[in-house]
């Protein structure tokens, strides 16, 4: 075998290798938000008061969905948010989500490309602006809801910690 002919399994198999991955990615848009997350950020309450918060979630993906499941505490609050997002093409997500702890359940309209997530949640008599962006090995959450009990969320969270 000579070197022209070790170049060119080199090469198809490098362009083999690039074309898995970019079909992977493309069946599975929300799949950079997979995995297990725990990190610490801040909570602000109604009355404008904030306390640090620990969290923690496991999503996993599937097709063209994302199952989010998010638990967060600080030393006066606790909330349960799940979620099942599913992306429609164009960029487009819908779903739904429900709170545990208070029993809230709503839908959830957005958009989302391979890293980010921007989306809103809706319930009766309740929207918040909901902000996911995946980078490496980590998340950030942000979740505003000015006038409910819990106004706003900063996470940011690291894979496997």
């Amino acid at each position: 075998m000579n070197a022209r002919s070790i170049a060119a399994i080199v090469l198809s198999l490098s362009v083999l290798a690039f074309t898995t991955r970019t079909v992977t990615a493309a069946d599975g848009p929300l799949t950079h938000f997979a995995g297990n997350y725990s990190g610490t950020g801040k909570i602000v309450v109604k009355d404008g008061a904030s306390e640090r918060i620990r969290c923690r979630s496991t999503n996993a993906s599937a097709s063209n969905g994302l199952t989010l499941n998010l638990r967060c505490a600080s030393d006066s609050y606790k909330f349960e948010l799940a979620s099942d997002i599913s992306y429609e093409g164009g960029g487009k997500i819908s779903g739904s989500w429900n709170e545990t702890s208070r029993g809230v359940v709503g839908s959830l309209t957005g958009k989302a490309t391979a890293t980010n997530i921007s989306a809103t949640a809706q319930a009766i008599g309740f929207t918040a602006d909901l902000s996911i962006r995946a980078s490496g090995n980590s998340l950030a959450v942000s979740i505003r809801a000015p006038g409910s009990e819990i106004s706003e969320v900063a996470i940011s969270m690291s894979r496997g910690r």
